[in-house]
């Protein structure tokens, strides 16, 4: 039971909340059945069938509102005397500006990417608002708090970019499955039932154009083509001719196992037969989404592993399916996790090229989680995790600064302890967010453009969304809608310059400073020039430091487990899946525990709870605590030393 100075600062508080998802929807009811009466909330998603095994609010008859409408809805026909303000929006929209952020006493967090957690971090500080986030995965999870100027900032410690693979692994040198998974979703399945008129190098062309059906336009179908002729020449172009050009190559493979060309007539019938099916069957419903190559081929076990035979049989029946019973949607189809058929055809062309590649195969189940990033999530962690935030806004709300903790939820008790708080660290003044520590920039100032250093670094790694560049008194780049058009036209020519040659000369030893007026966040940037840099390891070809982003993580394929989330011993993990998902982060905070705090992470790493495998608790030197940065539907993983700066305890 609350006490009378919680209930009076529950009663006269104003929260926001931004993200209704599996957190956000135990966080709604815990708010509303703890006496809040004044709560709005911002989600600009709808609700999608996959969301309901745990988003509790929602039901099927939801699929496709807003999150934040239907949440609100929901709420109120047990609480229908408290007030909550849906936004079904996006929390980046310039209508939730400072001035929005200030007239809420505290913001609750539970959003699913680093971007939108960025920014809204920025919002706060700039507002002066108190943030309590909070991320769960499986059976982990994590609660923090940030106060500006009090604790460090979400920004203190620097996130990693999630893992990029480069195009010509994905086109012609897989050797992981999700490079092939990401070959099937992202190339193969876009071209044939998306925009036709996308460039990728599918379309691979014989140099003989006399002889060769390869001249055209492989994927166009023939006037009066049957369907089954035409899947078997598209089989045969992606997984026998294209990896045939691919091996003429011979000095791609000098080092690396040569792929087998695959056709379509060396593993199948010439006339294949339907088993216990037809197309009329493939379908019990309307729902173009549920229409089934495997209920087609009597094939049930999404757990079972497909022989070559049966992904050539799938991926021939998913196209026939394709083009026999949703015609009208091809040519605007894109991938989409809940739709049965598109994750059909996308294992088996997977398993397919998998195959000519060496690469074990995986199952539908294994390849969905895959392609749809999905992390199966656990409801009772979302709940405790709610639960937590509303605690400590509580302590928020009341100012009980020397109570305010972070707090770990594990998966295994350590100490018989499943949950463990965790002093909050003081900012961090390396901090270029919330200290305003000046950055350096590394880069070819003859041959990198504005556009370049706007697209790398302002908005990919420091992640403002309206920037504004200057140098000195010069104006070098701005955007906004209030812009005349001259200015508009002449910031457009400046991007396409090279650094050196903009109006205001950028040089080594120049002082950029980069602005976001909605966020009210000022940086600047001393810039050194630098001729060359390693293709491989700075792809960017400029090199951002004094702010250190972290190194995306990989995980040994033998960690993979059978339902598509990779795994060590005590923690389910799947880094391939988030890496390939340019939305998705995986942040490996390693929270350092001073000697003297009270509970200590060693008590937690003999355990193994926070998902640091033993070796590794064994041989680092400090106990680390990773951190948990999303919703539900991503994976963190702790991994080994990683150079991260000592944070203080909050006295």
């Amino acid at each position: 039971m609350a006490s009378p100075p919680q209930l009076s600062a529950i009663k006269d508080a104003r929260v926001l909340m931004v993200g209704a998802g599996g957190i956000g929807c135990e966080l709604l009811k815990t708010l509303a059945l703890s006496g809040f009466r004044d709560i709005h909330i911002i989600d600009m998603d709808t609700i999608e069938v996959s969301n309901l095994n745990r988003q509790f609010l929602f039901r099927q008859k939801h699929v496709g509102q807003s999150k934040a409408k239907v949440a609100r809805d929901a709420v109120l026909r047990f609480r229908p005397n408290i007030s909550i303000t849906p936004y079904h929006a996006n929390v980046k929209d310039p209508d939730f500006n400072v001035d929005f952020f200030k007239q809420f006493n505290v913001v609750l967090n539970g959003l699913d990417n680093l971007d939108a957690r960025r920014h809204v971090n920025r919002l706060c500080l700039a507002a002066d608002v108190p943030l309590v986030e909070s991320g769960t995965t499986g059976f982990l999870g994590q609660v923090t708090i940030h106060l500006k100027g009090k604790t460090e900032c979400y920004e203190c410690q620097p996130k990693p970019a999630p893992k990029s693979y480069p195009v010509c692994t994905i086109t012609s040198t897989p050797s992981k499955f999700v490079h092939c998974i990401v070959w099937a979703k992202d190339l193969l399945f876009a071209k044939l039932f998306g925009d036709k008129a996308q460039d990728n190098d599918l379309n691979v062309r014989s140099g003989n154009a006399s002889t060769s059906d390869h001249t055209d336009d492989v994927f166009e179908r023939r006037t009066d083509e049957d369907i089954e002729e035409y899947g078997r020449r598209i089989y045969d172009h992606v997984f026998g001719y294209n990896i045939e050009v691919a091996l003429s190559n011979e000095e791609t493979w000098k080092n690396r196992n040569r792929p087998r060309p695959i056709y379509s007539k060396d593993v199948l019938p010439e006339r294949p037969i339907n088993q216990n099916g037809n197309m009329d069957g493939a379908s019990a419903t309307d729902n173009p989404s549920s229409v089934s190559a495997m209920a087609s081929l009597g094939m049930k076990n999404p757990q079972e592993i497909w022989s070559l035979m049966e992904n050539s049989k799938i991926f021939l029946e998913a196209l026939k399916l394709f083009f026999g019973k949703r015609d009208k949607e091809i040519g605007n189809l894109s991938f989409d996790k809940d739709d049965q058929l598109a994750v059909e055809f996308v294992t088996s062309a997977a398993n397919i090229r998998a195959s000519s590649f060496g690469i074990p195969l995986h199952s539908l189940f294994e390849s969905k989680g895959m392609a749809g990033n999905i992390v199966h999530a656990v409801a009772t962690t979302n709940a405790i995790i709610a639960g937590l935030i509303v605690i400590e806004a509580i302590k928020v709300l009341q100012k009980d600064a020397k109570n305010y903790r972070m707090t770990y939820c594990l998966e295994h008790p350590s100490k018989k302890m499943l949950l463990m708080p965790v002093e909050p660290y003081e900012p961090n003044k390396s901090c270029y967010v919330c200290s305003e520590t000046p950055l350096t920039l590394e880069i070819n100032t003859h041959q990198s453009t504005l556009r370049d250093f706007v697209d790398k670094i302002v908005k990919a790694k420091l992640g403002m969304n309206l920037p504004l560049i200057m140098h000195g008194s010069a104006l070098l780049y701005e955007v906004g809608d209030d812009l005349e058009e001259d200015m508009v036209a002449n910031y457009a020519a400046n991007l396409e310059k090279v650094m050196s040659e903009l109006p205001s000369p950028v040089t080594s030893g120049t002082l950029l400073t980069v602005e976001d007026l909605q966020q009210e966040l000022t940086c600047n940037i001393n810039v050194k020039h630098r001729d060359e840099f390693d293709e491989e390891k700075e792809p960017d070809g400029m090199v951002l430091s004094g702010w250190t982003q972290a190194p995306a993580v990989e995980k040994k394929d033998e960690n993979h487990v059978g339902n598509g989330v990779g795994t060590s011993k005590n923690m389910p993990t799947n880094a391939e899946q988030v890496e390939m998902n340019e939305d998705l982060e995986i942040v490996p905070a390693d929270v350092e525990i001073p000697a003297e705090k009270k509970r200590k992470l060693s008590e937690i790493s003999n355990n193994d709870g926070l998902g640091t495998s033993r070796g590794a608790a064994e041989t680092n030197s400090h106990s680390k605590v990773e951190e948990l940065d999303d919703d539900d539907d991503v994976v963190f993983i702790c991994d080994g030393d990683s150079d991260t700066i000592k944070r203080k305890k909050l006295h």
